[in-house]
């Protein structure tokens, strides 16, 4: 095969992983009815005039299944950081006693637990059209090297390769939401 090929398709790989680690990352901002971490994870805070991640000014950890605390470095931060998990709009609501903030994961309704079950779907599309985006340009480029003297047969080959490597990105991102789906759904 064209080495110029490999190339490509060692790229598509490289950026479908990246769509797949996406995927799962936006996976771990639905939350289950479990406390997680990582419900917090963009959450910006106004640090001396700099927006700042919320995990770089204060120390998050989940004492047990429905709570997450937020402990700021600086006394200060607590207004800041309730502030800005408030502006958040995660549906939780924090309880500031001037030195951590309490997070209660409330359990979920069966009605609550289908709309994360769609929106598991649609992050699950999202995460599917990425890779699908990646493997059309990908077959663009690879067809481009036709005039940088790759063959007709060399063009199909890559093509074929390509198609492999995105029908396993395929079912790894579907695999990721049946997981996701199966943890939302458990009560």
């Amino acid at each position: 095969m064209n080495e110029f090929i490999k190339m490509e398709l060692e790229e598509a790989k490289s950026l479908m992983e990246k769509a797949l680690a996406h995927t799962d990352l936006e996976f771990t901002k639905i939350r289950a009815g479990k406390a997680s971490v990582g419900m917090l994870d963009g959450i910006a805070v106004d640090y001396y005039g700099a927006p700042t991640l919320l995990a770089q000014v204060a120390s998050i950890n989940t004492p047990d299944a429905r709570t997450i605390v937020v402990q700021p470095w600086e006394k200060n931060m607590i207004g800041p950081i309730e502030k800005s998990i408030m502006e958040a709009n995660i549906g939780l609501n924090p309880q500031n006693d001037g030195i951590v903030i309490r997070l209660n994961v409330p359990p979920l309704t069966e009605e609550r637990r289908r709309d994360l079950v769609k929106k598991v779907k649609e992050e699950a599309e999202s995460g599917r059209i990425a890779v699908r985006n990646i493997r059309k340009n990908t077959n663009e480029s690879i067809k481009k090297l036709k005039n940088d003297g790759a063959s007709e047969d060399e063009i199909k080959v890559g093509e074929g390769e390509v198609q492999k490597i995105t029908d396993s990105f395929i079912a790894k991102v579907d695999h990721l939401a049946e997981v996701k789906e199966k943890d939302v759904m458990t009560v």
